[in-house]
């Protein structure tokens, strides 16, 4: 879990539009590695989420306890800010200030709520979705920051509303409720130019999920000029898919790992990786039956 201080650096950061890149991660596993990467923070995928621990496409088939449980073993698993994909806060305005209550217990750095109505339907795979009232959405995030006990939990506002000019004005609208970063889909805007007049409109710095169209077509220098927060979401996921599903094709067609397509990680580095030497460690140190054994055969 994170020091404090750097969650207040993390916040001072977005909210400055210093533009923060960042790894999308499933679960402590892999949160652990974007860690080791380099990365400054994760976000749990909401997609990838679902994904991983039900087997089901991103419709908010899964509850707040159990997306909250994942998010929970990401953020004991790592030193860096998390960021919790809290889809439409599981409700309400009053279902969303426990949502911040107990991801904020939980220790993330940043939530992020939509506005679509419960339950949503990923944008990235569905053709349309359904849009809560705007009015609605802004008591949402009122909420959300009167909830949160840390004024360094960053609260992002996100909208899929499919044009440029709903999208500024429902962005305008979760400002004005407190949010500290808004957050546009990638199919309502067209171009880097639309993505600075909205930025523009709205007054405070984006957050990005880098995908589609923003992950083919723009710089980096492009991002940072935007965004407070760059979010690659399904790296991790689609990277972790692919190569399982390879391995595992010629696994069952070879009954043998010889000619697996993608290398695995040896055991001995594994075991450093995941903290086995630590754990040892602290059985020697700790665990009385090796301690009695070990003075007995002093």
């Amino acid at each position: 879990m994170i020091e404090d201080a750097t969650r207040k650096d993390f916040a001072a950061k977005l909210r400055a539009g210093e533009t923060v890149f960042v790894a999308g991660c499933f679960d402590a596993m892999s949160a652990m590695l974007a860690e080791k990467a380099g990365a400054p923070a994760v976000m749990t995928s909401g997609f990838a989420v679902s994904a991983t621990h039900l087997g089901f496409p991103d419709v908010e088939l899964y509850t707040m306890t159990e997306n909250l449980s994942v998010v929970r073993n990401v953020v004991n698993a790592v030193g860096i800010p998390v960021i919790a994909d809290t889809d439409t806060g599981y409700g309400n305005a009053i279902n969303v200030m426990r949502t911040v209550r107990e991801f904020e217990r939980a220790g993330v750095s940043a939530m992020i709520f939509e506005d679509q109505l419960a339950p949503k339907r990923c944008p990235a795979a569905a053709n349309t979705v359904e849009l809560l009232s705007a009015y609605e959405h802004a008591g949402k995030i009122r909420a959300a920051i009167e909830a949160r006990r840390n004024p360094d939990t960053i609260i992002i506002a996100r909208t899929d509303a499919p044009t440029e000019a709903e999208a500024i004005a429902r962005a305008q609208m979760y400002v004005d409720a407190g949010a500290d970063l808004v957050q546009p889909i990638s199919k309502t805007f067209r171009d880097f130019e639309g993505l600075k007049r909205f930025r523009k409109a709205v007054g405070v710095p984006l957050s990005l999920q880098i995908l589609g169209w923003l992950e083919t077509d723009l710089t980096p220098d492009q991002i940072r000029q935007v965004a407070g927060l760059a979010v690659f979401p399904l790296v991790g996921l689609m990277t972790a898919a692919r190569a399982m599903q390879d391995n595992y094709a010629r696994l069952m067609q070879d009954l043998g790992t010889a000619r697996l397509p993608h290398p695995v990680m040896t055991m001995p580095d594994f075991k450093t990786f995941i903290g086995f030497e630590e754990v040892e460690d602290r059985q020697a140190r700790f665990l009385v039956a090796d301690i009695q054994t070990g003075l007995a055969s002093g």
